[in-house]
């Protein structure tokens, strides 16, 4: 079962978020901060990332940045889903390696279907590399 982390400090979305993807077969984790996002990171084998912007301490641009730097996080897909929607906050999640970028207010079942085409792609290209 593939593993889903949810960085989300609204706990409304972040509720919503889990239960769709459960509902979809993930197995889903949720945190409030980057923080805690790289505790699960240093313990847990996550499949995908779903990641705000807006969150305490440390931004979502920030938690991407980081997350595509360390060697044994860069190949994990990032979906961002942010209240950002400006034309820049896009390019700058993208540019720092986010996969798809999600405006709010989003579907539920939208976020699934581009949740499983990401882990499907992630799949296809492990399998090639082997």
């Amino acid at each position: 079962m593939e593993r889903i982390l949810i960085v989300e400090d609204d706990k409304n979305i972040s509720k919503l978020v889990k239960y769709n993807l459960e509902k979809a077969g993930y197995e889903c984790i949720t945190v409030i901060s980057g923080e805690e996002a790289f505790k699960v990171l240093d313990k847990q084998k996550i499949d995908l990332i779903i990641l705000d912007i807006m969150l305490p301490k440390m931004d979502g641009f920030e938690v991407c940045r980081k997350i595509k730097q360390e060697k044994k996080f860069k190949n994990i897909p990032i979906v961002m889903l942010t209240a950002k929607g400006e034309e820049i906050d896009r390019v700058v999640g993208l540019e720092l390696g986010a996969d798809d970028y999600i405006v709010k207010p989003f579907s539920p079942r939208e976020l699934v279907l581009r949740i499983k085409a990401i882990l499907r792609r992630t799949k296809n290209k492990e399998e090639e590399q082997k």
